[in-house]
Parts: structure tokens; sequence; C-alpha cells
């Protein structure tokens, strides 16, 4: 099991795919993360999948990302005969920890043309005091 220490953020994943032990997950996921008006920006590249194809799960602090895809590609002659078929199945997952106060209204998805864009806070937006008092002053 890996270690996560109290500090780990979305920028420590980036950094790991750097790791001589590249996993292929992460070269297929490929990611850019920015942060903008209080906000983390992922885009991630998922070439050749489709928007029902990939699901988003936010769970115990943790942002995961799956892709599926089964896809075929066959081609006949004038006569029948197959001159080439290739077939591809497989998923690929990626997670980012962002944060056990994140909640999951509070990330937005949109995807388009094989980028997926997700916008998280950086942090959870603090939940305003109702209070019925007047302040005396």
């Amino acid at each position: 099991m890996r270690y996560i220490p109290q500090y780990y953020n979305l920028f420590d994943d980036v950094f790991d795919a750097f790791d001589s032990n590249f996993n292929s997950s992460k070269s297929l996921m490929r990611t850019d993360i920015s942060e903008k008006d209080g906000n983390y920006l992922l885009e991630i590249e998922l070439p050749g999948y489709q928007k029902e194809d990939v699901k988003v799960e936010l769970k115990n602090g943790y942002l995961s990302i799956d892709a599926k895809r089964n896809s075929s590609n066959d081609e006949k002659d004038d006569k029948g005969r197959i001159i080439r078929q290739e077939r591809y199945a497989g998923s690929i997952h990626r997670s980012f920890y962002v944060g056990d106060d994140i909640r999951v209204e509070d990330v937005k998805a949109k995807f388009d043309n094989g980028i997926l864009q997700l916008t998280v806070p950086s942090e959870r937006p603090k939940e305003i005091e109702n209070s019925h008092h007047v302040a005396i002053e």
C-alpha cells in the first residue's frame, strides 16, 4: 500500500507520471491541470472514447475516472472475404485525491471531442452560518 501524506493533492499525481514505472493508464489518460478562480481545471484526453464510455465517481475524497470501450474494424473485399479484422476491448482508470470536503455537486464535468473537462473547487466553499441575531453596536 502506498503512503499518502496529509498534504497530498492533485499535483502529486501528475508528477508521478514521470516515474520509472510508467503506468499505461496514465499515458492513455494524459491530463492537464490548471488552477483558475479557486478551481482546479482538469483536461483529460480520451481519444476514441464517447461520452457514454466514461464514468466519473467521487468517493472518499478520490475523483476516479473510468473509461471502457469495445470496437472492431472489419474490412471485406467485393466478394465478402475478410481483408483485415481488428478489434479493441479495454478499459482505463485514473484517480486523483481532491479532498474529503468536496461533494459530488461541487464537481462539474463536460465531454467534448475526446476531452473530458472537470472543474473541482480547490477547497470546498465555506457555508454561511445562518444567524438570526442582530449585532449590537
